[in-house]
């Protein structure tokens, strides 16, 4: 393998990792952003249940 070669494929796994870093970064804030979503939907249900229940 020429040395160009070797430096292509180092170049596309530093590549690959600095995207996959990125994909958990966004994948947890879009759990962080779902989570709170069901913790607001929760939150206004119960308070809907006890304004309801009396």
């Amino acid at each position: 393998m020429s040395s160009s070669e070797q430096e292509n494929k180092q170049r596309n796994r530093e590549i690959a990792e600095n995207e996959a870093e990125r994909q958990t970064t966004g994948d947890i804030r879009v759990s962080t952003w779902a989570i709170a979503v069901a913790v607001v939907i929760g939150v206004a249900a119960i308070g809907w249940v006890l304004l309801h229940n009396h």
